[in-house]
Order: C-alpha cells, then structure tokens, then sequence
C-alpha cells in the first residue's frame, strides 16, 4: 500500500493548476487550497477569481482565501491543523519561517528554472531572453528567502528555438506536477537527498513590467528575436514609429552587413519588413498597432506602408 500524505496546497496563477491538478488526482488527501482573494481587473474593474480557485472550485477542493498569510489568524487557522505537507507553487506571498515549519514534514516548493538560476517571480522568461538552451523545473524545501532553500529534485527540459514564454510556460508547468509527485514518493520512500544552492552560481529573475518590453535596436539581430519570444504574451515587445505603438508578436533574425543606424526600416522585398539592428536586421512577422487587430507582417503592411528609413524607436 503506498504511503499518502495529507496536504494543504497554496498557489495562485495558471502555472501552479497542473500540479493542483496531479494532487487531486493521486492518492494524497488535499485536505485545502489556499490562493489569493479575487481581484478587480479590466475596464470594468469586475472582481476575477485566480486560475487555482477556478481549477479548486471544479473538483470540489476546500478554498480558502485569506487576505494576508502574515495574519495571526492566519497562523492560529492553519496551526491547529494535523497535516504531512505545505505544497507551494507561484503562490505570490512571502510566508514567514514559522508558518512554513507548521507541517509534520516539509514546506515544499515548486519552482519554474534550474536552481540556483533564475531565483525570482519570472524565471521563464528570462531564460528565454538570455537565450538559455535549457531550462527546467526544481522541487526544493521552502524557506523565507527568494528561492533559497535546498534542492530535491530537478528536472530539465529544452528551451526550442520557436519558445515563447506562453509556450515554454506550459510545459514546464506540466513536469513541475509531474517533478512534485516524484519529490512526494522519494519524502515515502526516504531517498531524497537535499542539497544546498551555491549562492554564488545564484542568478535573478525580477518580475516584468509593462514597459519592460521596449525593443532596443542597438542590440545583436538574435537577442532581440529572443527577447520578442519571452516578452509574449505579456508584457509583449513593443517599439514606436512616427508616434505610434507597434506590438511585435514575432520575428526573424538576419544577420548581415548592415550600413544604416539600428531601428532603422531598410529595404526588402515589398511584403517584409526589415528594421536594423547592432549587427544586422530583424524581420517583423507578426505585429499589431495601436486600436488595430493583429496581424501578419504581409497583411499589416497592406494598409500601413512604412517608408525605407522610417526611424523605429
């Protein structure tokens, strides 16, 4: 008979779903679900329940949503509680070391990079943006630090040359679900071994903004192909031509001679669109302008023509 364990899970944003899901579906007992209070969002400002409640809710999961995991009541709650794990994934609060020592066994959490590397709220697309070959997923013991605490498992996965963070995004929340059930059976089994992150290989993530996703053309033709790749779908990679937004979905590096000044538009066939960069030119493929829909570069082009040397900027 496999041994199960009782579990209290805390998450928050669609990445942290899959492995809610793997849990219900094993043999654990998820005795809760702890996430976020629904928030405002949109023009209308109508109050949206987080991706985990959504996911709780369909399989008749306990949720509990408290305001704040810092709270004395919050503590006192969960304190009386008899249970094996905290199993942690993107839940978007710092929580203090002595509601993390509550559980009979471990605070575990899930983590979307190779530990140390990409310590942080946004490690997918950094790696992208980097032009990392690999990533993957870690299991580790939860501590009050920023992805700090000693490692159990890992498992890598390969960054392909067409990932977008959306993309990437999904996968790696997959094999985080599938790397926790196996942190859970090697916790049954006694075979973990826990090792402690070199803080010196240790590398940050930060969280993205909206405007973090200004193109800058005096960078090389394939970082910036890169960058467009992990800034979709959000914050989105953008640039301005004479006045005017232009979102850029996705793009092609050229590298090559180049004798015009980076995020200038330089001459091609009549259905491209080639901007120069530090060493050579990025073809827009699929953009969007302000109060326009999106679209490929061949249609966009159609009823917007950029003269050659218009100045991206």
């Amino acid at each position: 008979m496999k041994k199960h364990f009782k579990i209290i899970f805390l998450g928050t944003p669609e990445f942290a779903v899959p492995t809610l899901e793997a849990l219900h579906r094993s043999h654990h007992e998820l005795l809760m679900v702890i996430t976020r209070p629904d928030r405002p969002k949109g023009r209308g400002r109508h109050s949206v329940a987080p991706p985990v409640k959504i996911a709780a809710q369909d399989m008749g999961c306990r949720i509990w949503q408290p305001d704040s995991v810092k709270s004395e009541d919050f503590f006192e709650h969960i304190a009386d509680l008899q249970f094996d794990f905290f199993v942690i994934v993107a839940f978007g609060q710092i929580i203090a070391d002595r509601v993390l020592e509550i559980p009979r066994r471990a605070s575990v959490n899930v983590h979307a990079s190779l530990l140390p590397k990409y310590r942080g709220p946004a490690p997918i697309q950094w790696a992208i943006i980097n032009r990392e070959q690999q990533t993957g997923v870690t299991t580790m013991f939860m501590d009050a630090g920023m992805d700090t605490g000693d490692i159990l498992l890992q498992a890598r996965e390969p960054i392909r040359p067409d990932d977008t963070s959306a993309v990437l995004h999904a996968r790696l929340a997959d094999l985080g679900a599938r790397t926790l059930l196996k942190t859970l059976e090697g916790f049954a089994a006694g075979t973990l071994d826990q090792v402690k992150q070199d803080d010196n290989l240790a590398s940050y993530a930060p969280m993205l903004k909206k405007n973090d996703g200004h193109i800058k053309w005096n960078r090389s033709s394939q970082d910036i192909e890169a960058f467009i790749r992990g800034m979709n779908p959000w914050p989105g990679a953008f640039a301005y031509f004479g006045g005017r937004r232009l979102k850029v979905f996705k793009a092609a590096a050229l590298p090559g001679q180049c004798n015009v000044p980076p995020g200038t538009a330089a001459r091609g066939f009549s259905h491209e669109l080639r901007v120069a960069t530090k060493d050579g030119f990025l073809l827009l493929l699929d953009v969007q302008a302000a109060s326009c829909k999106r679209l490929p570069i061949d249609q966009f082009l159609r009823g917007c023509q950029i003269p050659v040397g218009t100045i991206f900027s």
